[in-house]
């Protein structure tokens, strides 16, 4: 994943149907790219996504579909807004701009389904899976939903203020699996070394015996 940030990232923003053709899904590869939709926000069908690790607190994402110039519906994350003051919903969540808008956002695959069958209250879910996502928005939006993937925000034109809080950068320090990798290698490499030193050994051992043996065996047969 880190080869697909770092390629995909920063790239100029292209149109959605040239990367993700209407009735395609996401490659794998095309994950992070920028991509350019042009269409509405649908915002009274937003979605919360609920405890979201950001700031330090149990967040929620912002998700609200946007019905594109083409006509399919791309799940937008707008992204983050923190718990209220005194309950654990959001005080406020920040609107989309109205009227006709272009987004750039970058293409994310849509997350799995909970093992558990957690749920979550109206108006929320407990993860970005487009299938929970469609039970929880009216027919005509879910049958023209997009699959398999959202797109996160980046910019908005018009934009709108305020907006909620944006999404981390993803790290591309490769962190302590890169060391974990290293060492496993070392310790592979060790292992076939002390291998090859406990074979040669004990082929030292056979031959020293064998040679003893040789010896011992002449030994006997010589004249008295």
């Amino acid at each position: 994943e880190l080869r697909v940030v770092e390629q995909n990232y920063d790239a100029t923003p292209v149109p959605l149907a040239e990367v993700v053709p209407v009735g395609s899904v996401l490659d794998p590869d095309d994950e992070w790219l920028p991509v350019e939709i042009v269409g509405t926000y649908l915002p009274d069908q937003q979605l919360l996504v609920r405890n979201r690790p950001h700031g330090g607190t149990a967040a929620f994402e912002v998700l609200v579909p946007f019905l594109t110039h083409e006509g399919r519906v791309v799940l937008i994350n707008r992204g983050w807004v923190p718990p209220g003051a005194d309950q654990a919903e959001p005080d406020a969540v920040p609107a989309p701009p109205a009227g006709t808008v272009t987004v750039q956002a970058r293409l994310r695959p849509e997350e799995a389904a909970p093992r558990s069958g957690r749920s979550a209250p109206d108006g929320q879910v407990p993860t970005i899976n487009i299938g929970l996502v469609a039970e929880r928005l009216p027919a005509e939006t879910a049958d023209a939903l997009q699959p398999s993937l959202y797109a996160l925000m980046a910019r908005e034109d018009p934009a709108a203020s305020p907006t909620p809080s944006a999404l981390e950068v993803p790290s591309e320090d490769p962190g302590p699996h890169l060391s974990y990798a290293i060492q496993w290698i070392l310790f592979a490499i060790m292992g076939f070394v002390f291998i090859g030193y406990i074979i040669r050994t004990e082929r030292r051992h056979r031959r020293e015996d064998r040679e003893d043996d040789e010896a011992a065996s002449q030994g006997s047969g010589a004249p008295s």
